[in-house]
């Protein structure tokens, strides 16, 4: 066969892609199950820093079987429904109706008490924003939370994930006089008008800040119905 002629080059060309796209396959077939243990672990460390637990990639999987003693999915009335919470696509979920979403609960023990920790998703100012948000046995007050973000402004809306911020809403109340009233994210000196329990937004996040408040309210109060069974059980 010629080596200078357009045949060659062709069939030179697609045994290439062939063998290339075959490699790149098996090598992304191989890293797959790493793949997803990584973020398995990376979620129960999220999780776990909800409850201030501090972990790393060597003790995670230990800690959370340590600390979360069950697991299960309600809908927005509190019903349980079936499937594992943990693969719960929160981000798919969130575009439902409220009362379409599966609503995942992780129950921790830890200080000799009962916690529940809840997952949130919304939008920052460049993309999607998350977190875990722990309560009391009681229903209403907030243990501890945590943040992230995918591409807030590095010391702007990206201080979300700190732990400053984070510890602003441990003891914070969700409920005010019986009534649902979520965490107000609000510019330091304002107070909100509801009534309700508030922290001081980012300095210069002020988006970013908003959507923390907005994904707070949107995801818990689909928890609403929990909650309040939670607190009817502690009288």
């Amino acid at each position: 066969m010629n080596k200078q002629g357009n045949l060659y080059t062709i069939i030179y060309t697609a045994v290439i892609v062939c063998v290339v796209g075959a490699a790149l396959a098996w090598v992304s077939l191989t890293l797959k199950p790493k793949q997803n243990d990584n973020i398995r672990i990376d979620k129960m460390q999220q999780m776990l820093s909800s409850l201030h637990v501090v972990s790393d990639k060597t003790n995670a999987i230990e800690l959370y079987d340590k600390y979360i003693v069950d697991e299960y999915i309600i809908d927005s009335s509190a019903k349980k429904v079936d499937g594992n919470a943990f693969d719960v696509n929160v981000a798919n979920e969130v575009k439902k109706d409220a009362s379409e979403r599966l609503l995942p609960v992780f129950v921790c023990n830890i200080d000799n008490s009962t916690k529940y920790i809840l997952p949130v998703y919304g939008t920052g100012l460049w993309g999607p924003i998350w977190g875990y948000v722990s309560v009391n046995d009681d229903g209403c007050t907030v243990y501890g939370a945590y943040f992230s973000h995918q591409g807030e402004t590095p010391g702007l809306g990206a201080e979300i994930a700190t732990e400053n911020f984070a510890r602003q809403f441990d003891g914070k109340q969700l409920f005010k006089d019986g009534s649902f009233k979520s965490v107000a994210v609000l510019k330091k000196g304002q107070k909100p008008v509801g009534g309700e329990d508030y922290v001081d937004a980012i300095s210069g996040g002020t988006i970013t800040s908003k959507g923390v408040q907005s994904m707070l309210f949107s995801c818990l109060s689909c928890y609403s119905a929990f909650l309040s069974d939670l607190q009817n059980n502690k009288k």
